[in-house]
């Protein structure tokens, strides 16, 4: 088996179908063997009925709860029995003969370990198509107080979208040459079995966020390559699966993050970053203050900036 694909899907039924749909479509004309597993976590529309009317040939997993990203990709990932493994967001729709690209690069780079995709912003035409939108970043670097710091105070969009906030110029992705990053964005990830093998699968403990995060950071500190390849592009429907819990998914992120830096940062660094954490959450509370929001709105927003400040 070439190509192990894994997505997992929590109420995104119509986005699952389009990714599905376009998977099979990139890869039917292709030589690679591949699978497709699709896991559930526990959604409660027609994403499970769905998949065994319209997709037969994909393996189902079935989850009772929702057990986070990480561990209902690991349900897949364990099961998988491909060279490489495709960690695919169900909010993204592969373009092209893409996932080919990217076994490809992998074939020519033995010591990459992991490699992401060039992602677009989804564009949504009439009828519910996505065609590749506006740019979106699919490479970062390692996380920073820099970055934290800009997360709560952007002071101008030319730092949000400079290296100081962990981006890649993007003249590297229009080259259309594969370029080393620190990691690529989770929603299109592959990853070499030998890879996982060595350094282990995602840690479960993540929930949501940073799992791909601290997989790169296992994978460099084993002595493995990560790259960007541009010419692999994928549509990505940012955030369509966490939109529904705006702010548990925030409380979601911090934790994720705090989890991160107690696993790969200093003392000094987790201090320093809890800091800038604590001053940008006494900003955002001064700004609910005056901001034109019904009372639950205004309590949900302070009890999840309250839950971060005890994190």
């Amino acid at each position: 088996m070439d190509l192990s694909i894994v997505t997992v899907s929590f109420n995104v039924s119509r986005l699952l179908s389009e990714c599905l749909a376009s998977v099979y479509a990139s890869l039917a004309r292709s030589p690679l063997r591949f699978e497709v597993w699709a896991v559930d976590n526990a959604s409660h529309d027609d994403s499970v009925e769905m998949v065994r009317r319209d997709f037969p040939a994909a393996q189902l997993i079935v989850n009772e709860r929702n057990l986070g990203f990480a561990a209902a990709s690991n349900q897949g990932l364990q099961r998988s029995q491909g060279r490489y493994v495709l960690l695919l967001n169900p909010d993204t729709r592969v373009l092209e003969d893409a996932l080919q690209m990217l076994v490809a690069f992998m074939d020519s780079r033995p010591r990459a370990g992991a490699a992401g995709a060039n992602t677009r912003f989804a564009l949504t035409q009439g009828g519910g198509a996505s065609l590749a939108g506006a740019f979106q970043h699919s490479a970062f670097r390692f996380p920073t107080l820099a970055q934290i710091f800009l997360d709560f105070f952007p002071l101008h969009h030319r730092l949000t979208d400079s290296a100081l906030n962990g981006r890649y110029p993007r003249r590297l992705y229009e080259r259309g040459l594969p370029f080393p990053i620190d990691h690529p964005l989770g929603a299109a990830m592959i990853v070499r079995r030998e890879a996982i093998q060595e350094v282990g699968p995602l840690d479960e403990r993540f929930f949501m966020y940073c799992e791909e995060v601290d997989w790169a950071m296992r994978l460099r500190r084993a002595g493995w390559e990560i790259y960007c390849v541009p010419a692999a592009r994928v549509v990505h429907h940012a955030g369509q699966s966490t939109r529904q819990f705006r702010d548990q998914m925030f409380v979601a992120l911090w934790r994720s993050r705090y989890l991160l830096f107690e696993k790969h940062y200093s003392l000094a660094f987790r201090q320093a970053a809890r800091l800038i954490v604590h001053l940008g959450l006494w900003r955002e509370m001064r700004r609910t203050r005056k901001m034109a929001l019904d009372a639950a709105e205004r309590e949900t927003r302070r009890r999840a900036y309250e839950t971060v400040w005890r994190m």
